[in-house]
């Protein structure tokens, strides 16, 4: 069989851009996103992950695009699978041809493990600076809380096994015996909000509502515990009661921020109509943390905080598509 010649090659290649042209809409989403994110630049880095010898494996660059897709739309790995094998936008926003074999579900839980926290928060850090270059952070308000992400609903099988080893109850000092994820822990917001798993705190710039820092702990970890990890480093913060404590009030004078913090009722420096105005300055941007999963979709806190980073690295490209191709509008 003769084989095609580079002209050849060249009409075949036309045709299968001509084709995604034709299917994949001008202002579908995806062809946005691969405009205002220069890929390459984050990808770039990641590159050492595998070797150049050996069997040529799928390039790091669809990888990653495959993983922002999967978070994107949270798929499960193999409905990740399924949707890059039969999504033309997916397939063409991951870079594979029509007719490319396409990873199976195991390569996406490899490329999670190969990659690790410190990598993906490399990512989300250099995707926020380009968002920061095409002036999506104001860098003026930011939003500062905490909320839930549970790891399981019920232990009762673990109570049992406390019980029947003598103990009290499964409270947060004996629980890592018995769960299955051993870095999970009970937290609280009120007498009844409890949950079991983590707690994600978030930094938000108030001028489009994007995350700006973010991490993960055990659910038992105080709100303002979290204050000097994640304080932006200037502008003014607005945070609930429960940061109004010496510890948060210090890391935000470390950090050259303005307290914006509502005062507890029992704080003699609180004043009402001041609190009433940071409340309704700050409701708006409430709604980030209600969009983002509450749910744990892994074990541990190392995979559980991948998977923060790269929801929030969803949430922040899906406002991105939205608000710039409305600043460039005419």
């Amino acid at each position: 069989m003769q084989k095609p010649t580079s002209n050849n090659s060249k009409i075949l290649l036309s045709t299968e851009e001509e084709l995604f042209d034709r299917i994949i809409d001008a202002k579908h989403p995806f062809r946005t996103l691969n405009t205002v994110i220069a890929f390459e630049e984050i990808i770039d880095p990641l590159r050492d992950l595998y070797s150049d010898l050996g069997k040529t494996g799928i390039d790091i660059s669809k990888g990653l695009k495959a993983l922002l897709m999967q978070f994107w739309e949270d798929y499960s790995d193999r409905q990740m699978e399924k949707a890059i094998k039969e999504n033309i936008a997916i397939r063409w926003f991951c870079g594979f041809s029509l007719t490319e074999n396409t990873p199976d579900h195991t390569y996406f839980c490899k490329l999670r493990k190969r990659m690790g926290t410190e990598r993906i928060k490399s990512v989300f850090n250099s995707i926020n600076e380009q968002l920061r270059q095409k002036g999506l952070f104001g860098n003026v308000f930011h939003f500062i809380d905490a909320s839930a992400i549970v790891s399981k609903t019920a232990l009762w099988e673990e109570r049992d096994r406390a019980i029947k080893d003598g103990e009290k109850t499964l409270n947060n000092a004996v629980v890592s015996k018995y769960a299955s994820d051993k870095d999970a822990k009970w937290g609280a917001k009120s007498k009844h909000k409890i949950w079991f798993g983590y707690k994600r705190h978030n930094s938000v710039d108030m001028r489009f509502g994007l995350i700006e820092n973010t991490i993960v702990t055990p659910a038992n970890v105080l709100d303002f515990k979290a204050m000097d990890n994640i304080c932006p480093s200037q502008g003014m913060v607005f945070a609930d009661k429960l940061y109004d404590c010496a510890e948060a009030n210090e890391a935000l004078q470390k950090h050259g921020c303005h307290n914006a913090t509502i005062k507890k009722n029992n704080n003699q420096a609180k004043q009402k109509d001041l609190d009433r105005w940071r409340s309704s300055i700050r409701m708006p941007f409430e709604g980030t943390f209600s969009k983002l999963s509450k749910r744990a979709r892994f074990k541990g806190l190392d995979k559980v905080s991948f998977q923060n980073f790269m929801q929030s690295i969803a949430h922040n490209l899906k406002k991105a598509v939205t608000i710039l191709p409305m600043q460039i509008a005419p």
